[in-house]
């Protein structure tokens, strides 16, 4: 691992939302999967200590808003441990995802985007209920979904 990257630990039970054991990188398995652009933005979406960066749209489900497109794309490099990530590349990476349906460009509003989380969430982690605020809860233990 190169040195001063971080590596988000997976959370140990608590609050919260947890994604499944693939999504965590770790230090000891050099070739397991890495964490992807889109679970990296509903991490930050999740933390209070980001929403002056990224934020979800109020009144619109799933609809976020990159606030600082240059912090966000210094925090994705520091993740990924590319010190030279800027939006433009960034926001390249996000492109992809609007043929595999994952999320969509806002048309008329700048850096703002939207997660279809019927393609998202619902077949890789039936464990996350999206309320109506576009924000995520899991359901509690023994709850029914």
């Amino acid at each position: 691992m190169k040195a001063g990257c971080s590596i988000v630990e997976k959370p140990e039970g608590g609050g919260g939302y947890q994604f499944p054991d693939w999504a965590y990188k770790t230090e000891s398995s050099p070739g397991s999967r890495q964490i992807q652009l889109w679970h990296f933005i509903l991490e930050l979406l999740q933390k209070e200590e980001f929403r002056h960066v990224i934020a979800w749209q109020q009144g619109e489900y799933g609809e976020f808003v990159i606030k600082d497109p240059d912090e966000v794309a210094r925090l994705w490099g520091r993740r990924k441990c590319k010190p030279q990530m800027n939006y433009d590349k960034l926001s390249r990476a996000l492109r992809y995802y609007y043929n595999k349906r994952i999320l969509h460009k806002t048309k008329g509003k700048r850096f703002t985007y939207k997660f279809n989380f019927n393609k998202l969430v619902m077949p890789n982690y039936p464990f996350i209920n999206i309320r109506s605020s576009g924000k995520m809860q899991t359901p509690l233990v023994g709850s029914e979904f």
